[in-house]
């Protein structure tokens, strides 16, 4: 008698500190994506002269509607039919791994923003992988962007993986003339998944270098996705009094936060992270926010959600 289908729910559930504690990002990437079943764009070709290609063995998170239910009869295991054309979307992952991005949780051990934004990044890898799309990877870093030409299969999930596991947050984000002649992948219409804290979103002359980016490649018809990420300390402006703090991008001294500066900091961050939404309304890029402390399945979920809803 065939065994019950593994279900999600019943997997035991781990915390972002827990998965934080492990070296393993494939191992994250399968719990993360357990309850996930869906992909990241609706590209692929399905029905009446789409013809079949394959069988693989069932992974977490796959539809269960295109599960082989009469070579489970005969083989006793559950086996996914690939009968889908390629879309020939490119999926492009874009992490801002500027020095900002090392803003530990105060709450979570051994969580910060990179590790949040980059393990989300990679479930989003490994779902075009699922899906045998192209993807590809920037790491802006350093005032640099580090590139991993977009390939598919699993040895190019690997390779993807292994960069974003080495990923540092270090430096100030790329100026302006770098990115613009980064944005060599620009040719034809992709998607691409960007996660940053968003505190580089305006500069003090208007629009910053990542933001004139992403709203570069949205014109030249790329479907941007947004993620911005901040601690929970960040949104509720919960710091000690008289704590000092140095900027880690900026070369200034030390600033001091009092009880008086917590009504004037809410203002500004609710201002800045509201023109961020406004702007990515407008530009009809897909936005959405989390903090670092919530569980990363969840904010996956919905962000995908967002998406798909477009």
């Amino acid at each position: 008698m065939p065994v019950s289908p593994p279900s999600p729910a019943a997997m035991p559930a781990a915390t972002n500190a827990a998965m934080a504690a492990t070296r393993d990002l494939a191992l994250v990437i399968r719990h993360v994506l357990a309850g996930l079943g869906h992909g990241i764009h609706a590209g692929r070709e399905r029905g009446a002269g789409v013809e079949f290609s394959e069988y693989r063995a069932y992974a977490p998170g796959d539809e269960w509607r295109r599960v082989d239910w009469k070579l489970l009869a005969r083989a006793d295991r559950y086996f996914v039919r690939e009968a889908e054309r390629d879309s020939h979307v490119a999926t492009w992952l874009w992490l801002d791994a500027s020095a900002s991005m090392a803003e530990p949780s105060r709450e979570l051990k051994g969580v910060d923003k990179l590790w949040f934004a980059r393990t989300a990044l990679a479930c989003v890898a490994a779902i075009a992988q699922r899906q045998g799309d192209a993807f590809g990877l920037a790491i802006c870093s350093g005032g640099k962007v580090a590139f991993t030409p977009a390939d598919r299969g699993p040895r190019h999930l690997q390779r993807v993986l292994a960069r974003l596991a080495a990923a540092r947050a270090d430096g100030l984000p790329p100026t302006a003339q770098v990115l613009k002649s980064s944005l060599h992948f620009a040719r034809a219409p992709s998607l691409v998944f960007a996660a940053t804290d968003g505190l580089d979103w305006h500069g003090q002359s208007g629009p910053s270098p990542l933001s004139e980016a992403l709203l570069r490649l949205r014109k030249l018809h790329h479907d941007v996705r947004l993620l911005t990420v901040r601690t929970r300390a960040e949104v509720d402006a919960d710091f000690p009094s008289g704590a000092a703090y140095r900027d880690p991008e900026q070369e200034t001294g030390l600033h001091r936060f009092t009880r008086a500066d917590r009504a004037a900091y809410l203002e500004r961050s609710a201002a800045h992270f509201g023109a961020i939404a406004t702007n990515c309304r407008q530009h009809d890029i897909v936005h959405h926010e989390a903090c670092i402390e919530q569980p990363l399945t969840d904010v996956l979920r919905r962000w995908l959600q967002k998406a798909g809803a477009r």
